[in-house]
């Protein structure tokens, strides 16, 4: 089946990001978010992103309008009935997604691929809101953000996934100009797998006294060469969300490294949050030059 045609659910960053995209990369492309003003904002912030694109050259300014063309908004889930696949990237919640695709799967036809953005939550447990059949097409396809930038997605099958949907998941990520890596449904994937208990060490290694957040951080990046270091790492994802997929991790796993430690969950619970809540690791007042916050471990 050649795909053409694109439904994108949610047009928060990643969902934006997602159809921001497929539309660059020549797909039709409906958005779906809950509220106009919801819609509105998504396709402000994919119009400016573009724009941006423009301005460096590296998109043209046909072809920032031409994405822009292929683009539209709504509220009603009905109009991605007639989509080739579907990408999922609502809410982190999986009752929440198991509602939404037991409601696609009713709407959308028999060949319409499912896919979810999750980048922790089980897809398999996702697949069973859906018919019988629904779930050989059942994929999913965890991009990273900033979507526009991050050359990388995760394409996940379940043991239903049929091959030739899995192929066409895969290909269709590589024709947006993405590398490709594929996985089964495991939580966490690939990334996760093996960055989360990374950033929940770096964690214990301060709440344990052993050295300060600088020093942690310009250790990984000096001794490893690592962009930026896993304390800083944790304050651009965002303290919450590390806790909420740590969880999620350890519940599936069972095992201590994917245990959130005492420090980020009252971290957490104080509203530090990172970047997004002004404080985490860092104070972020001036974004331009944080400074390690004066945490009261002992």
């Amino acid at each position: 089946m050649a795909i053409k045609k694109i439904g994108v659910l949610g047009s928060g960053l990643m969902g934006a990001g997602i159809a921001q995209v497929a539309a660059t990369s020549g797909y039709e492309v409906t958005v779906v978010e809950v509220s106009e003003e919801l819609i509105k904002k998504g396709l402000s912030g994919i119009e400016k992103s573009l724009a941006k694109f423009a301005e460096k050259g590296a998109i043209s300014a046909g072809q920032k309008a031409d994405a822009l063309r292929r683009l539209r908004g709504t509220t009603e889930l009905e109009e991605v009935a007639g989509a080739d696949i579907v990408i999922e990237a609502i809410v982190e919640n999986l009752q929440a997604k198991r509602d939404t695709y037991a409601r696609l799967d009713a709407l959308c036809k028999p060949e319409t691929i499912f896919a979810s953005n999750t980048s922790s939550l089980s897809i398999t447990e996702m697949m069973t809101a859906t018919g019988a059949e629904r779930r050989r097409r059942f994929v999913g396809m965890h991009f990273f953000n900033p979507v526009p930038l991050m050359k990388l997605v995760e394409v996940i099958r379940t043991i239903l996934t049929d091959d030739d949907v899995y192929a066409e998941a895969a290909a269709l990520a590589e024709s947006m100009g993405k590398t490709v890596v594929r996985a089964g449904d495991k939580t966490g994937f690939i990334v996760n797998r093996l960055l989360v208990p990374f950033m929940l060490d770096a964690i214990r290694t301060l709440e344990e006294g052993l050295a300060s957040i600088e020093d942690i951080d310009n250790a990984m990046k000096l001794g490893c060469n690592h962009p930026m270091g896993p304390l800083t790492l944790t304050d651009f994802v965002g303290l919450d969300t590390t806790y909420y997929i740590a969880n999620i991790m350890f519940d599936e796993f069972k095992e201590r490294r994917f245990a959130p430690p005492p420090l980020l969950k009252r971290m957490v619970q104080a509203g530090l949050f990172g970047r997004k809540s002004g404080s985490g690791f860092y104070d972020y007042a001036d974004p331009k030059s944080p400074k390690p916050i004066n945490l009261k471990i002992a």
